[in-house]
């Protein structure tokens, strides 16, 4: 306790506190996009409870991970050596080593899955006839997931996005109430947003597929941190929010189209 209490009175950990707050918000949103599309396909009753214990779930394992903090950062270490032959314009093919640490490999494992995931999304979208529709409303129709599928994917993602997470805590701080303190926060404002950001992208289905685009964008980069290829996530989320300041005009303009539409019709009523 008079260690928390020598902490609170420190200008610097309250920095540290704030910035890392900001960097597992931002860092999270990969993941509260994932959870909203995902609970999206179960049925109206299921979904709230989907993103409680989804997020919850990744609370608890982020916790978890900070508590073996020591064991996170061994997962930095090479375990695996792979040679490979680089192509060139001289003869021949030089050979360099391609080493791959633990943390490496879940991000190509969780980069791979999202990439197959988008994908598959996007077909279903693109074509839903084929396996049903993902946004079809018909009370009764069966949900193209099920509960325990979307918490299992879902608990998946969290590991991925959690490793990264941590490490980048690791980076930030070095004391652990500090990164306890601001995973907590991170995690509740993530559970308080997850509700209005998927209602929003059910109601609006242009919107999911810019977001399965995101999820696309996310995969190859993992898949590329996971060859050792550092993308600055500053880049990611500026295309991102680029991408999602057109859509939200795109939207602005077919709602006042519709309403230009309907205004002639509701003058000849009143008429």
């Amino acid at each position: 306790m008079g260690d928390l209490a020598a902490l609170a009175t420190r200008p610097d950990a309250w920095i540290a506190l704030v910035t890392l707050i900001v960097m597992e918000v931002v860092l999270g949103i990969d993941n509260l996009v994932f959870v909203s599309i995902l609970s999206n396909k179960l049925p109206e009753a299921s979904r709230a409870r989907a993103r409680r214990i989804g997020i919850s779930l990744a609370l608890v394992l982020r916790l978890a991970l900070l508590s073996g903090i020591a064991f996170i950062v061994g997962l930095t270490k090479p375990v695996l050596t792979l040679p490979f032959a680089v192509p060139s314009l001289a003869d021949g093919h030089p050979m360099v080593d391609l080493t791959f640490s633990w943390r490496d490999l879940i991000l190509l494992a969780g980069g791979l899955f999202l990439v197959w995931k988008a994908t598959s999304e996007i077909h279903h979208t693109v074509d839903p006839d084929e396996s049903g529709d993902m946004f079809d409303k018909t009370p009764g129709k069966a949900a193209a997931l099920g509960f325990g599928s979307a918490i299992v994917q879902i608990l998946a993602l969290d590991i991925v996005f959690s490793i990264d997470s941590i490490l980048t805590a690791v980076g930030m701080t070095e004391h652990l109430p500090i990164m306890m303190a601001a995973v907590i926060i991170a995690v509740g404002l993530m559970l308080v947003a997850s509700g209005p950001l998927a209602r929003f992208i059910h109601e609006n289905p242009s919107v999911v597929m810019l977001a399965l685009g995101f999820l696309l964008m996310i995969g190859a980069t993992l898949i590329a941190e996971g060859f050792g290829v550092h993308v600055p996530k500053g880049y990611i989320y500026a295309a991102m929010a680029f991408s999602g300041g057109v859509e939200g005009l795109n939207m602005v303009s077919r709602r006042r189209r519709k309403a230009a539409k309907a205004a002639p019709s509701d003058e000849r009523t009143l008429h």
